[in-house]
């Protein structure tokens, strides 16, 4: 049975590191400032959000099956009771940080209801956030203040400047994943024409009759991304969502068969994958603004 340990709290994860615990809900570790103590599992989880700073090539980190491509600079995000393991450990002093914040720690605050906007944190591996250097002193900065403020002792005002501190720190993040989108648009590109190419293959076959209606989740699996990183990824590249993008491809596929005059459109609607054909001409008016049979008739 494979070795995952569960880190449940703040304190056990900041023990293991040799760190001391400035508050039970959040912790900033300066990895070449910690050291380990005992054995330190390969595979790991933890019941709460974690951000990992890589600055230095410490072993491999895996999340899932897959490996993320990190290099100096990378940030590496993790929801809690995700699993993830650092394989080839190389026997050196690790550089880098690492940001761990629970979610009682927001809970109620305007980050804890938009905790979930924040869709980095359900990326797959090699979705990793790569950083110039000028966003990389941004980030450090952002997790001194957040150390500082643990430093300063736990009074009336902590919650608020702590989670503030971090909510900047992830609308920073959001800025330069924005900038990594645009900067590797070449394979942006290369990923829509591959989703593309995933909706037609679909429609040509008999999935949508067995399987029903392809789904982001669907087309994300095939493309190996996470669903959220693609729908991020389509959205910022042709303005509109990845569930768009399958029903525009969906209602283009129907104005074609519209022209088998053989079929009706209940049958129609079954051959796309729709359980009940009134759904169909619901989403194909929505999408039209005219109903099949009216789309029909005028072709």
């Amino acid at each position: 049975m494979e070795d995952i340990h569960k880190f449940n709290t703040i304190d056990e994860y900041n023990k293991i590191m040799g760190v001391e615990t400035l508050h039970p809900l959040v912790t900033v570790v300066d990895f070449s400032k910690s050291y380990h103590k005992g054995d330190f599992p390969d595979g790991h989880s933890f019941g709460y959000y974690t951000v990992f700073l890589k600055d230095q090539k410490c072993g491999d980190l895996k999340y899932g099956r897959n490996y993320y491509d990190y290099q100096e600079g990378t940030l590496v995000f993790v929801a809690p009771d995700q699993v993830i393991r650092i394989e080839n450990r190389l026997p050196h002093q690790p550089k880098g940080w690492a940001l761990m914040f629970h979610s009682d720690l927001i809970r109620g605050t305007a980050l804890g209801k938009a905790i979930k906007e924040y869709t980095f944190f359900s990326y797959e591996v090699f979705e990793a956030l790569h950083l110039s250097e000028d966003e990389r002193r941004i980030i450090l900065e952002c997790f001194q203040n957040i150390q500082s403020e643990l430093a300063h002792g736990i009074d009336k005002h902590s919650q608020r400047l702590i989670v503030s501190n971090i909510e900047l720190f992830l609308n920073y993040c959001t800025r330069f994943y924005d900038r990594q989108f645009i900067t590797r648009s070449h394979v942006n590109s290369d990923i829509l024409s591959r989703f593309e190419r995933v909706l037609n293959e679909y429609f040509k076959s008999d999935l949508p009759q067995t399987e029903g209606l392809p789904t982001v989740k669907y087309c994300a699996d095939k493309l190996h991304l996470s669903p959220n990183y693609l729908g991020d990824l389509v959205k910022k590249e042709t303005g509109k969502s990845a569930q768009e993008h399958v029903q525009f491809r969906l209602i283009e596929v129907a104005k074609e068969k519209m022209f088998e005059k053989d079929k009706s459109i209940s049958q129609i609607a079954y051959e796309l994958g729709f359980e009940y054909p009134q759904y169909f001409s619901r989403l194909f008016k929505k999408r039209t603004g005219v109903t099949p049979n009216e789309y029909r008739m005028e072709n």
